[in-house]
């Protein structure tokens, strides 16, 4: 689901008195849906809570939600945790995120080409597309 889409359905429940904690990679987004409380790790997306298999780190993101859920009293409330993603961890991941050049040009083109592909299909046999 995308930071967007989490974001608004916080605010919705919110509204309903229902207290919220987002915990997200994506913070200008986040922030710009106006989210009560948001729990920011500066992590490839997809890595919210933490990096896979390591625990420790992913209940002390879920314990800073927790905190933030219980002592939040300003609306809009942003903390980040401390944790940082080794540059030797996927390749130096913010070096290549959203790199387009010529190493990987035509790959990019290939599946932007597959997906409107599917895309048409998928209209043409009348099935909704989520993503």
């Amino acid at each position: 689901m995308c930071h967007q889409t989490i974001g608004l359905i916080a605010r919705h429940l919110e509204e309903a008195g229902i207290p919220t904690v987002v915990a997200g990679s994506a913070r200008d987004i986040v922030e710009e849906c106006g989210v009560a409380r948001f729990v920011f790790t500066d992590f490839p997306l997809g890595n919210p809570t933490g990096k896979p298999g390591d625990v420790d780190m992913q209940r002390a993101i879920v314990g800073t939600a927790l905190d933030l859920l219980e002592r939040a009293w300003l609306p809009r409330t942003t903390v980040q945790t401390p944790f940082v993603w080794d540059a030797d961890d996927n390749d130096g991941w913010r070096d290549h995120f959203m790199r387009v050049d010529d190493s990987n040009r035509a790959a990019l083109a290939a599946a932007g080409e597959a997906r409107r592909r599917d895309q048409e299909a998928a209209k043409a046999d009348g099935r909704a597309r989520t993503s």
